[in-house]
């Protein structure tokens, strides 16, 4: 079977992790340190502007807690990940549930305006990014768990709120090796205030702080993961030009400057079953991306994203595929939508 989703892993994240299990150091050290410098020339920022954590919920919780979310309206998108709303209401925030803007997947950020905000969460969902207001009335932590490295008018995406969170899971764009986050700001006093944060033990002081640690092990993939990161774009990519020439009613986003990077690759159908059995039956794994059950809130309060949960499937899109197995999937996929 064709995996729908898998890591591109290979010898140099091998010859990493066994670099730093020969030093005999696994835990939070050097190697986490030189992945935050890293990260940090990646997104065109000062060093010490990055801190990376032990996964993408992590990174979130951190940055609502930096912002001060307890008792505040903190408003996210329904068509995406639970890790939103587990976070939110982890740091006491008070839920404000949106739907997606009409003819997109990305949350409506101008009905977003009426709301009277203090922060959202803005995710770039299936790495095509979000348009953002010039000037809101809230705060924006920017959610790259599903598009580091895609660009708006020629700039990495991820600084243009107050914060940006990535997550490194198995399956998104890059890895840590299984679990990892990151928390990326201009401000630095913000990002010092995650840093202490994550420095949880041996302190003189009684403030409380958790283990948040990303380890040795993790950052050492973290780091080949971030350097083979170019490539894992200009697969997708190509990926996503053969799925489209053969007729696939593709999610985009032709917008001027906006480049997106190819985290799925999800077409519009009217029978969704009917694909996925058909491509099961070529041994190929293809699913809903958010189904209606995954939907953050009442589906009948969002119908564009009640819609789209009932409108689409995602194919494969990892970099390890191959142009003729891309190639082969298109066909079938055309032949039955």
């Amino acid at each position: 079977m064709i995996a729908h989703n898998r890591p591109t892993l290979g010898s140099e994240e091998h010859a990493a992790t066994t670099r730093v299990l020969a030093s005999g150091w696994v835990a939070q050290g050097s190697e986490v340190e030189a992945f935050e410098r890293e990260l940090c020339d990646f997104f065109n920022l000062p060093g010490g502007h990055a801190v990376v954590v032990s996964s993408g919920s992590a990174a979130l919780y951190l940055a609502l807690w930096a912002l001060d979310g307890k008792n505040k309206k903190i408003g996210f998108p329904v068509y995406s990940c639970a890790a939103l709303r587990n976070a939110v209401g982890l740091i006491g925030g008070q839920s404000v549930y949106l739907d997606c803007k009409g003819g997109g997947v990305n949350v409506d950020t101008e009905a977003a305006l009426a709301c009277s905000l203090d922060v959202l969460i803005a995710p770039s969902i299936f790495g095509i990014p979000v348009a953002l207001p010039v000037a809101p009335n809230y705060k924006i932590i920017e959610d790259l768990a599903q598009s580091i490295g895609a660009k708006v008018r020629g700039e990495r995406i991820g600084l243009r709120g107050e914060v940006g969170i990535c997550s490194f899971y198995a399956t998104k764009m890059m890895t840590t090796g299984g679990q990892g986050g990151a928390v990326i700001s201009r401000d630095k006093a913000l990002i010092d205030a995650v840093r202490d944060f994550r420095e949880f033990d041996c302190r003189d002081d009684d403030k409380l702080r958790f283990n948040f640690q990303m380890t040795d092990l993790q950052a050492a993939v973290g780091r080949v993961q971030l350097n083979r990161l170019p490539e894992f774009i200009e697969n997708r990519e190509k990926w996503f030009a053969i799925y489209q020439s053969a007729g696939l009613d593709l999610l985009d986003d032709n917008s001027d400057g906006v480049e997106p990077v190819r985290y799925r690759m999800v077409m519009r159908c009217d029978e969704p079953s009917r694909v996925i059995s058909v491509l099961a039956s070529a041994g190929i794994k293809a699913i809903v991306p958010i189904e209606t059950g995954e939907l953050l809130d009442h589906p009948a309060r969002h119908p564009v994203a009640a819609v789209l949960s009932k409108t689409t499937v995602s194919l494969p899109a990892y970099p390890g595929l191959g142009e003729d197995v891309v190639s082969r999937i298109a066909r079938i996929a055309k032949g039955a939508s």
